[in-house]
């Protein structure tokens, strides 16, 4: 299910034969999940959270394509971990957006990555995943 945006901003922006996509949160239908890695999320809970970001940008993809056939190539993809000062696996917690994209694509799933650790996300939430995307037509 595709989630609104929380904000004065699009879910995506189409450049040609590229979306641009904003931002997506780990909402699911019990809620956001929250918390902050280094302090009260394992790695693996971060993983799940990186791995729904994921999930809701297929979502948003296939209500704006009608098909995820239509997905030639996820180019790139950055992901933000709330977490503490010391925490350095922002790269783990992410690797559960890019798993998920290679599983669903396969090799068009590969992409470009960057992994960024923040002292605070909107809403409390644990991750937040952005992506650009190249499509057939």
């Amino acid at each position: 299910e595709v989630v609104d945006a929380k904000g004065n901003y699009v879910l995506f922006v189409r450049q040609g034969n590229t979306l641009i996509l904003s931002g997506h949160i780990p909402s699911t239908p019990n809620g956001l999940l929250k918390g902050k890695l280094g302090s009260n999320l394992s790695i693996e809970e971060g993983y799940r959270s990186a791995r729904t970001c994921a999930i809701n940008i297929l979502a948003t993809l296939q209500s704006e394509l009608g098909t995820l056939d239509r997905v030639k190539r996820i180019v790139k993809i950055v992901g933000f971990v709330n977490c503490t000062d010391d925490f350095e696996q922002q790269p783990a917690v992410i690797n559960g957006a890019s798993d998920f994209f290679v599983e669903v694509f396969g090799e068009k799933g590969q992409h470009a990555r960057s992994a960024v650790g923040s002292n605070a996300l909107p809403l409390g939430i644990a991750t937040e995943v952005e992506c650009i995307v190249e499509i057939e037509g």
